[in-house]
């Protein structure tokens, strides 16, 4: 019974059934109606005529009875018959474009997702084959995003591993020194490799939501002051000047993840900033918004770099050292989570950037 449940089966049975309760309706009521309304009519005719047929007006009406019948009969049939073609045709019109659907999603299960449905002149089946469309789209769009994160993460590790293993094989060859700097410089390629594994542990607990946090009162100004303490030695290392000006500015989130963000921020500043620049941080509230601004007069981005700025492992100067590459879409993805923003703002190579979080006031 398998068939049964197809949908043309059950169209065209629809329709069948339609047909046959109208056509079983017209058989019961004229069977009811039509004897009254020939006997109304042949009592209606004169008196003489009523007398020359008292005898054949039973006959008359067995035969009128008989007839409409039998009329019945064949006009049913016929509109079944007519009904069961024209529901056959209407339901494989139907159900084209949803087989169309059916292959398309198979083909998508299958991984190939530059399959695309046509979309049909039905309105709701073509919004069923826009969906379709769109989800093999994200689909691509994601298989695509993880294929360039593998060769990203391939290329973020290959450098320290690289450099580690040279070193290594410089040590047991006796071509380099057994000496403290060079354990030193393994320890730093290590720990970068370290970092990475962090950066890219918490970007996943970030964007997957595992680890909401707590969600307090938390004053952006006091959390500025407090990392830029803790930065500024590495400041005054580089010889960058760090000022911080920053009235109290309420919000509600993770004190922890907050100071993330600013801490990614101020470490990218200081990374594209050169010795005898500066970084100026500054706040404000406009409205029911809260912003926090990191500026430098650092190597600044350019106007084709700004929309991927925030992507994984992207640089927009592969020469100029820095972190894991992940810190600035890290930062993002934190100001998401709490219902704000971060945004990139550069007048061109040279003129340094700004970076600002963006957050719901208290």
């Amino acid at each position: 019974m398998r068939w049964w449940r197809t949908v043309r089966v059950r169209l065209v049975v629809s329709y069948l059934v339609v047909v046959a309760a109208g056509a079983i309706t017209l058989i019961v009521v004229a069977s009811l109606v039509a004897p009254s309304f020939f006997d109304r009519h042949m009592a209606g005719m004169g008196q003489g005529m009523m007398s020359m047929m008292a005898g054949v007006e039973a006959e008359l009406d067995a035969a009128f009875s008989a007839s409409l019948r039998q009329a019945m009969v064949v006009g049913v049939l016929v509109s079944l018959g007519v009904a069961f073609v024209v529901a056959w045709v209407v339901a494989r019109r139907i159900i084209r474009p949803l087989e169309r659907v059916r292959t398309a999603t198979r083909r998508l299960a299958d991984g190939n997702y530059r399959v695309k449905v046509p979309l049909p002149v039905e309105e709701e089946i073509r919004a069923l084959a826009i969906d379709v469309n769109s989800l093999a789209a994200s689909l691509e769009d994601t298989e695509q995003k993880r294929l360039q994160l593998i060769g990203d993460l391939s290329h973020e590790l290959r450098t320290p591993l690289s450099a580690i293993e040279g070193y290594m094989e410089g040590l047991i060859d006796g071509v380099i020194p057994a000496e403290p700097e060079t354990f030193a410089s393994v320890a730093e390629e290590a720990a970068r490799l370290k970092r990475l594994a962090s950066d890219l542990s918490a970007l996943s607990r970030i964007q997957e939501g595992a680890s909401p946090g707590s969600r307090v009162e938390v004053d952006l100004g006091s959390l500025s002051r407090s990392v830029a303490s803790r930065l500024r030695p590495q400041y005054d290392d580089q010889q960058v000047e760090l000022t911080v000006d920053v009235p109290v500015l309420p919000v509600t989130g993770d004190p922890d993840r907050l100071t993330q963000v600013i801490v990614n921020l101020l470490g990218n500043a200081l990374s594209h900033t050169p010795p005898g620049g500066k970084v100026e941080v500054s706040g404000s509230r406009i409205d029911n918004q809260v912003n926090l601004s990191v500026r430098d007069t650092g190597h600044g981005i350019d106007t084709d770099d700004l929309p991927y700025i925030f992507d994984r492992f992207y640089r927009a100067d592969p020469s100029i050292p820095g972190g894991s590459g992940i810190g600035l879409t890290i930062a993002r993805a934190i100001a998401r989570d709490h219902r704000g923003d971060v945004s990139a703002g550069s007048e061109g190579p040279g003129t340094g950037a700004t970076f600002t979080l963006l957050l719901p006031a208290r």
